[in-house]
């Protein structure tokens, strides 16, 4: 499985992260231990929303949509 994930600072609300990966639990571990250089800052992360695709190619389109305009209009209405 490929999870699309949504994950917030829990010491800065306003900041979001959204990813994908194939093992969800590491991920967050490694946004949480500071293994990511984008997210390194804002720790620590909770998971907000994640959803999962058999397909990699559906996972990482859906990622790239929740990253755009309208997709970021519709995950905060949705997950946020």
């Amino acid at each position: 499985m490929h999870y699309v994930y949504l994950i917030r600072s829990i010491n800065f609300p306003d900041q979001i992260y959204i990813g994908n990966t194939v093992n969800l639990k590491q991920r967050l571990a490694t946004h949480n231990s500071g293994g990511s250089i984008h997210t390194k800052k804002y720790r620590p992360w909770e998971l907000i929303a994640f959803l999962g695709f058999a397909d990699k190619l559906k996972a990482t389109a859906f990622e790239k949509y929740l990253k755009s305009h309208s997709g970021r209009a519709f995950a905060s209405k949705r997950f946020w």
